[in-house]
């Protein structure tokens, strides 16, 4: 059993296999966060709640002369706006009298099998061989028939509890949620860092560490996506807590929108984190009876470093995120025209492509942008989802049955929720895209964004979509998302602006929940001018991103040694490309790139036709040996055994039983008399024995994780290393 009723209904006990979390109701009905952590058996912790007479600290009028109870200082689960917690809050309304606030106390609890559905929103979902178990604790705003449902979902043996919000209107009138997150917790003790993966487009996700302190630390994104700039995740950890040593939590938001998540130390040393919606793009009129939910928040707990907390998110996302045949399922290896012709390209060049990337072993072409309406740049085109027939020398569908013909999968670049003024669509329907009134409206690659929040804007692109997918064989879709969103403005009868930006989100996720069931076996990538969207709401439809449009191998390592700490390189497509890179102007030696490719769902990003002899022979065994490895590479656990900044990048899979491991080392600067590069490999099995062939070399898995794996002779720089160690039967 995951959840504990305890204490007559007044505390809540939440057990995982190596975690605890707790939650108490104190004598005023005040919800509090007494523990989360390593864990505990179910024994109530309300009198580690340190009580005191707090200057300048208010307290409830029902306390009397109780001076030493606040909700300024009190260890808050769900902290509501303007009733005498002067920290950040989770929620507030605004009632039709022109108050703003939100008192809520404790009222009951529900336990549930299974999980909670979010309707609209993607969430994590359960399974027989991995079940859920649901809290729901109600709590009501003292002054308003407005009821406020936490749901925790509990995921046992995976060490994960989800979390969401579920806010509903029983009065005779309507009222306003002008904030409401998903998460919000308060640590009572201890000093604790706070890493963010923050960036740019080209060079995303890159981890920043620092203290938590009086200070607000907050990350955030009003792009409308969740952006290059910041991704929707964070680890709160000890000072002392490393890869494979102490404490740490992670925090990853289920939503691809606008938002905010951030940490505060309060004048006690206690810690406040939350997560959810950006308030300055929500507020939502909740209508007599209506009920509104938030976004998840999947958490976790390790008490072993930042290693095991990776994994526990990977296996989350692999078995309770990602859905459909493809999340286990081999990907085939592709080619992808961007790069090898980019919008300059007819029939015989895509054939041209697609004979020889079957004579190497390549198994998919995917077409990207150029292929629809008079599309030969980025200035036109967008919206008008019907093929140039006088570009591609004939129909799409017949295209596509050719590239079949060849023995070859066939893949197709779209951008749905995009709009450019010089389009039929525009000219039809320029109401469709998101302007401010009287105003000129902000243009990004010279395009326009639809407004998803209308049902005949989605309507429009799911049947267009439908008439593409049923006219033609495809077998693969790449849904770009090339700006973000500003101008967020609907022009829809009846719509409240406040509500805009999420009702913009729901509607993105409503036609790819649709397209999605009405074509499962379609494999779906999405993409935002590379890592603009890596988030798990995505991931609830594709279970591939494309994880930066930087295919430079040396940053690419950097970006997913990022990636990896929340998303499993499962969901990471990575691609090698042509030397001098185009994004940076790097040479990179062909294995190397290969190496750092095939760490993600695996492909290419060049022109084949103009390869040497020695180039193709090259690429034909590199496919050989990632169709030998691939098993390991797709259902491996990952491991960082070293971080950017170095001299060298060193990175393992392990199979489930410790049976193989395959580790990478990548040099990313040369020195002059340069000491040696050494390895050690993580989770091996200490008693058994195992090969390395590239060393010929067998040793016990002690010693191969004590003494190392010797890099000899040293590499120059971006040489890379590759090493396989089996067991020995």
């Amino acid at each position: 059993m995951a959840i504990h009723v305890i204490e007559n209904g007044k505390v809540f006990h939440l057990q995982t296999a190596h975690s605890s979390y707790q939650i108490g109701v104190d004598a005023y009905g005040y919800l509090l966060h007494l523990w989360y952590g390593s864990r505990i058996p179910a024994e109530p912790l309300l009198d580690l709640v340190c009580k005191a007479d707090i200057g300048f600290s208010g307290n409830p009028y029902e306390a009397d002369l109780d001076r030493t109870t606040s909700p300024d200082t009190l260890p808050m689960e769900f902290a509501g706006y303007g009733c005498g917690d002067f920290r950040e809050s989770s929620i507030a309304f605004l009632f039709p009298d022109g108050s703003k606030a939100a008192d809520l106390r404790y009222q009951s609890y529900e336990v549930l099998s299974g999980t909670v559905e979010l309707p609209g929103l993607p969430s994590a979902y359960d399974t027989p061989e991995e079940p859920c178990e649901t809290l729901i604790l109600t709590l009501q705003e003292k002054a308003s028939p407005v009821t406020v449902d936490l749901i925790y979902g509990v995921y046992e043996q995976q060490d994960v509890i989800t979390r969401s919000v579920r806010v509903t209107n029983h009065g005779q009138e309507k009222i306003l949620l002008d904030r409401c997150l998903s998460c919000s917790m308060d640590f009572m003790e201890g000093e604790l860092d706070m890493i963010t993966f923050s960036g740019r487009h080209i060079m995303e996700r890159t981890p920043e560490r620092v203290p938590v302190t009086h200070a607000r630390s907050e990350i955030c994104s009003l792009r409308g996506m969740s952006s290059h700039q910041e991704n929707p995740a964070l680890i709160l950890c000890r000072p002392e807590t490393d890869e494979t040593h102490g404490d740490c939590y992670g925090l990853a938001f289920v939503y691809s929108g606008s938002f905010m998540a951030g940490a505060q130390m309060d004048q006690r040393g206690q810690t406040r984190v939350n997560m959810g919606l950006h308030p300055e793009q929500f507020c939502w009129r909740l209508q007599p009876e209506e009920t509104f939910y938030t976004p998840q928040v999947v958490i976790t707990y390790s008490g072993e470093g930042f290693d095991t907390l990776s994994q526990q998110f990977h296996h989350m996302v692999k078995e309770h995120i990602c859905r459909g045949e493809w999340v286990h399922k081999r990907r085939p290896v592709l080619i992808n025209s961007w790069e090898a012709a980019y919008f300059h390209f007819n029939r015989e060049k895509i054939l041209e492509l697609g004979r020889c990337a079957k004579e190497l072993g390549v198994e998919m072409l995917v077409l990207d942008d150029g292929w629809f309406g008079k599309r030969e740049d980025d200035f036109s085109g967008l919206g008008d989802w019907t093929e140039n027939q006088q570009k591609l020398g004939g129909s799409l569908c017949s295209l596509a049955e050719e590239i079949h013909k060849l023995g070859l999968k066939f893949g197709l670049w779209v951008e749905p929720e995009m709009i450019s003024e010089d389009s039929d669509l525009y000219r039809a329907h320029p109401d469709w895209a998101l302007t401010v009134p009287d105003r000129k409206p902000i243009r990004a690659r010279y395009q326009l964004v639809l407004d998803m929040s209308r049902e005949e804007v989605v309507e429009y692109l799911y049947q267009n979509l439908c008439r593409l997918l049923d006219d033609a064989p495809i077998d693969y879709i790449k849904w770009d998302f090339n700006r973000s969103v500003c101008d967020v403005f609907s022009r829809a009868e009846k719509a409240f602006q406040g509500e805009t930006a999420h009702r913009w989100m729901l509607g993105t996720y409503s036609l790819l929940a649709r397209l999605t069931a009405r074509y499962p076996k379609l494999l779906l990538e999405t993409c935002s001018g590379g890592g603009g969207r890596f988030d798990l709401g995505m991931m609830c439809y594709s279970p591939q991103i494309w994880c930066s449009d930087n295919t430079d191998a040396v940053c690419r390592m950097q970006i997913q040694y990022g990636t990896s700490f929340f998303y499993p390189t499962s969901t990471m497509a990575s691609h090698v490309s042509v030397c001098p890179n185009h994004q940076t102007g790097r040479t990179v030696p062909l294995e190397t790139r290969f190496n750092v490719a095939m760490t993600g769902a695996f492909g290419y990003e060049m022109d084949f036709t103009r390869l040497t002899e020695e180039e193709k022979q090259a690429i034909r065994e590199q496919i050989e040996t990632y169709n030998e490895l691939e098993p390991i590479l797709r259902e491996g656990s990952y491991h960082r055994l070293t971080r950017p900044g170095g001299r060298w990048m060193s990175w393992e899979f392990l199979t489930e039983k410790a049976e193989k491991a395959l580790v990478f080392a990548v040099v990313t600067e040369s020195e002059g008399n340069a000491v040696p590069i050494r390895i050690h490999p993580r989770g091996l099995d200490p008693e058994k024995r195992y090969f390395c062939a590239e060393l010929n070399r067998v040793c016990s898995g002690q010693t191969w994780i004590q003494a190392g794996i010797l890099v000899d002779p040293t590499p120059s720089q971006y040489e890379s290393k590759r090493f396989l160690l089996q067991v020995v039967k």
